[in-house]
C-alpha cells in the first residue's frame, strides 16, 4: 500500500566526482522520506533533553537496509521516493520504496527496510501495539 511520496531535488553535495549521486546518499533520501513520513502520521520530532536524544520512550532503529541501483541520478534532477508498508510485524515493520526520476517517470533505484520499535532503557525490541499499528498504516497526502 503506498502511504507517502516526498519529493527533491538533487543537491550538488549528493553527488561524486563523477556527477552522479553517491550510492551512500540514496539511504538519506529514504530516510528523509520516512521521517516525513513520520512526522505526518505520528507527530515524530526528536525530542532531546539537554541537547542529548530522549530514549525514555521507544523509538524505531534501522535493522535492515537493501538497495538495487537501477539508473543514475544527477545534480539537479527532481526525484520522488514512493514509500510503501510491506508490512508490520510483533515489534518490526518493512517499507518498501521506489526511487523514480519525477521528469522521465524512471525508476533510479528499489529498497526495502526493516525497521523495530525499540526500547533504549533495556536495549531490546518491544511489541508494536494496535494503535500503532494503525497509525503506520495510515496512507499520507504529500
Amino acid at each position: 500500500m503506498l502511504l507517502y511520496r516526498h519529493r527533491f531535488v538533487v543537491r550538488f553535495r549528493d553527488c561524486d566526482p563523477l556527477g552522479h549521486v553517491n550510492h551512500a546518499v540514496y539511504l538519506t533520501y529514504f530516510e528523509q522520506a520516512r521521517f516525513m513520513l513520520w512526522r505526518a502520521q505520528l507527530g515524530f520530532v526528536v525530542q532531546s533533553a539537554g541537547g542529548r536524544l530522549d530514549t525514555s520512550r521507544p523509538g524505531f532503529i534501522l535493522a535492515r537496509a537493501e538497495v538495487d541501483y537501477k539508473a543514475q541520478a544527477r545534480y539537479g534532477d527532481e526525484l520522488e521516493v514512493r514509500l510503501r508498508l510491506d508490512g508490520i510485524g510483533r515489534t518490526s515493520f518493512t517499507y518498501s520504496y521506489d526511487l523514480m526520476d519525477a521528469a522521465a517517470d524512471r525508476l533510479v533505484a528499489a529498497a526495502r527496510t526493516v525497521l523495530v520499535l525499540f526500547d533504549y532503557g533495556t536495549q531490546k525490541p518491544v511489541p508494536i501495539d494496535a494503535d500503532l499499528r494503525a497509525r503506520l498504516a495510515t496512507p499520507m497526502e504529500t
